[in-house]
Parts: structure tokens; sequence; C-alpha cells
């Protein structure tokens, strides 16, 4: 597997060279250019390579080699840390977290992806191909990727969606289940992940947004305001799912319940109306000598017709109340 998918100097906008990780501490003298280089899960000895060459502290280098990182920003001496967490929505409805992770510094930028199989190929053509944007640094490569990545959660957002929609329709529609309840409770869970994923990313972006760090000129700061936008209203998204989602799950034992009332409700009928021939069995079956019309010749007969009469009674009384 390829893990160093990028290494290439920018000046003015423009793609110059690719370079040789070796020798990228030559183009770092330079001022006028910085050096963009992209890692897909790079080993420990590529990333003690990527150290060396841009100063970076070991602590952040530690961190993104081992990843399992929260979204977070951190200053390690002369570079800025920055990590993001990717989503995907797989077949079945899985979701698979990764990690993206960002060293910037005065001329540089190194992203480190982790567990996605989504290249940022294209957002690194989109910047080459906009010179006058690119031209704004590094700081409008970061700002490019965290935008790529932060769209990336919309799809998954809009499936979670679909897919409560069809556990409502579930619920009020089709008998209630045990089934239906563990998927709700799936729903929440993967919007909880989720959540985790996106809500500290509104501190990263209000922090990218002021001036407190050297390594964003003051001409990108406000671009990174849209992907602030962009993160408050995914995250406004996600709670408005998962309330509906507590409700949905409410409503599901409320719907058991009801079924299970409705159930109670249709034994006690069957059992009132069993109970009347028990009942007069039990009457007849006593051991008297001498029993109201015990002698008649018609009363057996009689006594099974109108034990019929009332059952049949009870059974329409029953039915009318809705309990059979």
């Amino acid at each position: 597997m390829k893990q160093i998918i990028n290494c290439a100097a920018y000046s003015n906008g423009s793609r110059v060279a690719d370079v040789e990780l070796d020798k990228v501490h030559e183009i770092l003298q330079d001022q006028d250019q910085f050096v963009w280089i992209a890692l897909h899960e790079p080993s420990e000895e590529v990333l003690e390579r990527v150290k060396n060459e841009f100063s970076l502290h070991e602590l952040a280098v530690e961190d993104a080699h081992r990843a399992h990182q929260r979204p977070k920003i951190e200053v390690y001496g002369n570079s800025l840390f920055v990590v993001l967490r990717t989503v995907e929505m797989k077949p079945e409805h899985q979701l698979e977290f990764g990690e993206t992770h960002f060293f910037v510094g005065d001329n540089f930028i190194v992203t480190v992806r982790h567990r996605s199989s989504v290249s940022y190929a294209n957002v690194r053509s989109m910047c080459e191909s906009s010179p006058h944007l690119l031209r704004k640094g590094q700081g409008f490569a970061l700002y490019a990727v965290m935008d790529f990545i932060v769209d990336q959660y919309f799809p998954v957002i809009h499936d979670l969606e679909m897919q409560l929609e069809k556990m409502e329709d579930k619920i009020f529609k089709e008998k209630p289940s045990r089934e239906t309840t563990e998927q709700i409770y799936q729903l929440k869970r993967d919007l909880l992940e989720v959540r985790r994923a996106v809500s500290p990313l509104i501190d990263v972006c209000n922090r990218l947004m002021r001036f407190e760090f050297k390594f964003i000129s003051d001409e990108t700061r406000p671009y990174f305001r849209d992907v602030y936008d962009h993160v408050v209203r995914i995250n406004e998204v996600i709670e408005n799912a998962r309330e509906l989602v507590s409700t949905a799950l409410e409503a599901n034992f409320s719907m058991i319940s009801i079924s299970q009332n409705d159930v109670s409700k249709k034994f006690a009928g069957w059992a009132a109306i069993i109970a009347v021939p028990t009942m007069v069995a039990g009457f007849y079956g006593m051991n008297f000598r001498f029993i109201p019309e015990a002698e008649w010749e018609y009363a057996f007969y009689v006594v099974i017709l109108l034990t019929i009469c009332a059952c049949i009674i009870l059974y329409y009384f029953f039915r009318r109340s809705g309990w059979l």
C-alpha cells in the first residue's frame, strides 16, 4: 500500500515540482513556497522521516501514528496540529469512521489519513485548478480538505434520516416487534457516534477563525466560517434526529404496550365467555339429589341452549366494545 500519496512544492498558487521526502528541508528554506504532503496510514518509519524534515513535536507525531483521537486543535512548537474524524456509510447502513490529522506550519501542510477509503486527490486537483485561491498558502489547503471532510457528513446524515422515516412507518403501520426496538437503538447509537465526531469541530473552527495562529493567513480565516456554518447545521440536524429517535422509541414502547393490552383484553373476553359454561357445568356437576328441573326430560337441552345464548350475547358485547 502506498503511504506517501503526494509530496509537492507550490509557489504563487501553482504546483512547481514533486519533491522527495528526504529533500523537503531544502524547499522549506524558500519562504515563497510551501510543501503539501499527503500520507495514508503511514508507518512509524515514514512518520519519523516526516518529523525530522519538518521538526514536528514528538507527541503530535505519536498521536498521528496511533490515531484514535477525538477532533481537536493544538499548537506544538512551530506547527499546528488538527484532528478531524471522517465518516462513510457502508452497505447495510454500517458507519465506518476514520481520522485525518493535519500538521500546518509556516510553509507546509501534512495530511495523515487513517481508515478512510475516500481520497483527497480531487480536493488537491480543485486547489491546483484555482491558483488565485491556493496562492493564499497552506491555510487554504487546510480549509479545502476540512470542507471536503465536513461535506461528507451530509449524505450520512441524510441516510440516517431516511432510516428514521422507515422506522416510523414500521412503528405505526406494522406490528410492533423486538427487531424494531433493536433498530431504533442502533440508529440512536449511530447518531451519538456522529455527534461525537462533529460537535468538537465547532470549537476547532472557532479557533481557526480567530487571530491566534500565525500559520493561518488573515485572508484565509473567513473561509473557515463556511466550514463552521456547515458544522453547526449538521450538529442541529443530528440533535433534531436524536430527539425524533427518542420520540420514536417511546412511541414504539407505547405501541407494544397497546398491543399487549389488546391481547389482555382478548384473553379477558374469552375467559369471561368460557366462564359461563364452566359455571353451569359446575352447578350441575354437584353431587346433590334434588337439582331444579333435573328430572325434566328436556332440562339438559334447555340448559345447553341457554348457555350457548349467554355465550353468544357476551361475545356480541365484547366484539362491539373492541375487546374481541
